[in-house]
């Protein structure tokens, strides 16, 4: 049983980033050093930190759908896309040795650093937005494979991938975003529960948190419209790079 201070932490640490993955992405740079930080193999690690990704996506699906922003079509189609990257990236997940997880992950946030502080093309708003097509279903099966075997960032890919290929304002961009994580998660997460990769009470206090960050997330960003997602954005690459900084 995990003491009051590492429960509280991780809860905390939840909260921040299930508000920070809803609105932007980049969460997991705090809940995966967290989780390992209490003792977790890297490995174990990974699969616990879905049970928050999970549980907190449910409840940022449910946020948006009661504000009206729903789509379930296109959502399934987006989603049925990164099942079998999904899975093929969690087996691939399950089998990597803790140094060489560490050191592919060092690079992702160098990578997901890089890519926010390139200069990037601005969006025209009179752009119509586009219908799915074979360009976003092949970036999904990518994307899938991303997501199922680290995680971390994956909302910076799916933002881009979906506002680059479909044209839409930010906010829909992240009412798929969620359901997406939400179902290629289902699989990602039962292939590491099979190989006893989850540690279950770790991770549903770091759920809790997420829940409840996830829900705020949506509630805000609906409020605020882009404006909020554009400042977290900010806030996240901040955060990621004093992780890389070994600021804390």
């Amino acid at each position: 049983m995990p003491d009051l201070l590492s429960i509280t932490i991780l809860t905390c640490v939840g909260v921040i980033a299930g508000f920070i993955n809803v609105n932007a992405g980049g969460g997991s740079t705090l809940t995966l050093p967290a989780l390992i930080f209490l003792g977790l193999d890297t490995s174990v690690a990974n699969g616990t930190n879905r049970i928050a990704i999970l549980l907190q996506n449910v409840s940022a699906v449910k946020s948006f759908k009661q504000e009206n922003y729903f789509d379930l079509k296109t959502s399934l189609k987006l989603s049925f896309f990164t099942l079998p990257g999904s899975v093929a990236g969690a087996l691939l997940a399950v089998r990597l040795e803790d140094e060489l997880f560490k050191v592919i992950l060092g690079i992702i946030m160098i990578g997901i650093i890089i890519s926010m502080i390139l200069p990037k093309k601005k969006s025209n708003d009179k752009d119509e937005p586009n219908k799915p097509n074979t360009g976003i279903y092949l970036s999904m099966i990518g994307i899938g494979f991303y997501g199922g075997f680290i995680q971390v960032g994956v909302g910076f890919l799916l933002m881009a991938s979906i506002q680059l290929l479909m044209k839409l304002d930010l906010v829909r961009v992240n009412m798929y975003k969620v359901f997406i994580v939400l179902i290629y998660t289902i699989p990602a997460l039962m292939i590491f529960a099979f190989t006893d990769n989850v540690n279950w009470l770790l991770g549903i206090f770091l759920a809790i948190g997420n829940i409840f960050g996830g829900w705020w997330g949506a509630k805000m960003q609906i409020k605020k419209g882009e404006g909020l997602i554009k400042y977290v954005l900010i806030i996240a690459v901040f955060i990621i790079a004093l992780k890389l900084l070994d600021v804390f």
